[in-house]
């Protein structure tokens, strides 16, 4: 079997079998579109419909990353699958490929969702290019939430994973004003939210369409560029103790 086509099939089969978990698959398309046109479009929250439709995408984004990695790594290492994926000939590059690439399959169609929905519902208009700027400024911003998913993922249980997802996953969202404008929080909660990754990205993503806080761009890509290299040491060297 070609190198190329053991990647090809790592990948397909996770995709097919987070496919057959429906409590995955819902909630990871329904929420992001159902909280932007509560928030994003019906009640805007003091902000517009294109300002809500960077946020929630970023919001959008962050739940496959971070619970593809995390719930089924730990349930891999609970069933002794990681145990036989490293021990295989397979290289153990095309496993987290894999659960990379299912994440981003779902990060697209969360994208496709919202954007189909700001511009029927929210009448949001954009360029051809800010649209396609915001969706790759999106998908490549994934990639720290996938490797802290990783992180949880190869330090906790199957059955913990999944709550300590939610509570580092939805409080790290609303705190870096994704859910609602951070101009409307206290100044304090406002500085705070540099400790967040999704806060960079959500800034990256606001700049494509010029609404953001006006702070370098090389700052925010600065702080994911470390954090990305911070969790990636460290889930190196999990493996390594594995």
């Amino acid at each position: 079997m070609s190198s190329m086509n053991l990647y090809y099939k790592e990948a397909r089969y996770d995709l097919l079998s987070i496919m057959r978990t429906p409590g995955f698959v819902l909630p990871a398309l329904a929420f992001p579109l159902m909280f932007y046109l509560f928030f994003g479009v019906f009640f805007r929250a003091g902000a517009g419909a294109d300002y809500l439709l960077v946020t929630y995408s970023c919001f959008g984004i962050m739940g496959p990353a971070m619970f593809n990695f995390a719930a089924g790594i730990a349930s891999d290492r609970a069933h002794g699958w990681l145990t036989l994926k490293q021990l295989s000939p397979m290289p153990f590059s095309a496993y987290l490929l894999a659960k990379l690439s299912t994440s981003l399959v779902f990060s697209v169609c969360i994208l496709i969702l919202l954007f189909s929905a700001a511009t029927m519902f929210g009448d949001v208009r954009l360029h051809s290019t800010q649209w396609l700027l915001l969706a790759v400024v999106m998908l490549a911003g994934s990639v720290p939430f996938a490797l802290l998913g990783l992180l949880l993922g190869l330090s906790l249980s199957d059955k913990a994973a999944p709550g300590v997802v939610n509570l580092i996953y939805l409080p790290m969202a609303f705190l870096s004003g994704l859910w609602l404008p951070l101009f409307l929080f206290p100044g304090w909660l406002q500085q705070l939210a540099w400790l967040w990754p999704s806060f960079h990205l959500s800034q990256l993503g606001l700049k494509v369409i010029a609404q953001d806080q006006g702070n370098s761009v090389l700052a925010h890509l600065g702080v994911l560029a470390l954090l990305t290299a911070v969790l990636a040491t460290i889930c190196a060297r999990l493996f390594r103790r594995r």
